[in-house]
């Protein structure tokens, strides 16, 4: 079974959603199946520590989880263009598996949730490949053949899967960006199994 690892972090839910319906594109390819994972929050005063076990959600993502997967598939909401500080925090724990090369190789890709449609979607996903192209792996986007991204009038890139949460963080995925998170999972499922067996 190839596990591919959907390692997110959300504040308000919607890229817990979005990482759901990655979920649900990675399990529609035979013998492979999503490990969903998230990350606890940072505290910006002091070092912040958290149960072990999240109060609710996915169980928080460890190094294992990244040793052990086929694929990965980061996603967070958009800071001022950049991926959140919780992810990133986990991120930079991840030198051990970079000295070992531990992730070379494996496809990855990335998504992401924003609250203005140009909050900065597009650089907070090249933010994220950034330390994935470190670890060696494999980055892979949405191609034009998924026509959502041509008719899409709110997230989605050929970066990635995105989403326009709105100002409030509480407009619901549109029928493209559900589309567009399932066939991104659905890809990079296929690319695991591709590379295993090639």
């Amino acid at each position: 079974m190839n596990e591919i690892l959907v390692l997110y972090y959300s504040r308000y839910g919607a890229t817990a959603e979005m990482a759901q319906r990655i979920a649900r594109g990675i399990e529609s390819i035979a013998d492979c199946q999503a490990r969903i994972r998230t990350v606890p929050a940072v505290s910006t005063v002091c070092e912040a520590t958290a149960d072990e076990i999240p109060a609710a959600g996915p169980p928080y993502a460890t190094l294992e989880d990244l040793q052990e997967c086929a694929g990965l598939v980061l996603g967070s909401p958009t800071r001022f263009g950049n991926m959140a500080a919780p992810l990133k925090y986990f991120i930079d724990s991840s030198s051990s598996l970079w000295l070992a090369g531990a992730l070379a190789g494996k496809p990855a890709a990335v998504f992401t949730s924003t609250s203005s449609l140009h909050g900065g979607q597009e650089t907070t996903l090249l933010s994220m490949m950034l330390p994935l192209l470190h670890h060696g792996t494999l980055i892979m986007g949405l191609p034009y053949s998924e026509s959502e991204l041509l008719t899409t009038q709110t997230g989605g890139t050929p970066y990635g899967p995105s989403h326009l949460a709105g100002t409030d963080s509480k407009r619901p995925l549109s029928a493209e960006e559900k589309h567009l998170c399932r066939a991104l999972g659905k890809r990079i499922a296929a690319t695991a199994v591709a590379l295993q067996h090639g």
